[in-house]
């Protein structure tokens, strides 16, 4: 699937994937903007000290809704955000600092009805295949307006 909008509900088939978004690997400044930006200060994010001899991990680790947002941006990269019905992230493993991640997502079922949707399984994974994130999001394929081309 190219990373243009979706053209029409029947181009689409099951098993069709969305293009992958690479991210640069996780670093320090990245948290720290992420946690000015979401309000989230835990220290088990930014403070190497506190990540271990408090929480007992080898360094800090990325933020769980910053991995969602890197989800949410694959599918705004294929859709515009108003085409977002449904969208939810289960986190399954920590973000390190330097993990390269990568979010994909596949169609795994079309659903017809007053409003055409999609529903599309979504993962962000490290570099050494380690699921980070597992997530689901269903989509509206909207009519094409004159707009659009």
């Amino acid at each position: 699937m190219s990373s243009a909008p979706i053209a029409d509900f029947d181009s689409i088939r099951t098993g069709d994937t969305l293009p992958a978004l690479e991210l640069p690997p996780l670093d320090r400044l990245t948290l720290a903007l992420y946690c000015a930006a979401s309000g989230d200060h835990n220290p088990v994010h930014v403070d190497i000290d506190y990540a271990r001899n408090i929480a007992g991990m080898e360094d800090v680790i990325g933020h769980g809704m910053l991995t969602m947002a890197w989800l949410g941006r694959l599918l705004g990269n294929w859709v515009p955000q108003r085409q977002v019905r449904r969208f939810s992230t289960r986190f399954t493993a920590p973000v390190r600092i330097g993990d390269r991640v990568t979010c994909r997502g596949t169609v795994v079922e079309k659903l017809s009805g007053a409003e055409n949707q999609l529903r599309v399984e979504l993962s962000a994974v490290n570099e050494k295949g380690e699921v980070l994130a597992r997530g689901e999001a269903v989509l509206a394929v909207l009519p094409k307006t004159p707009a659009d081309g």
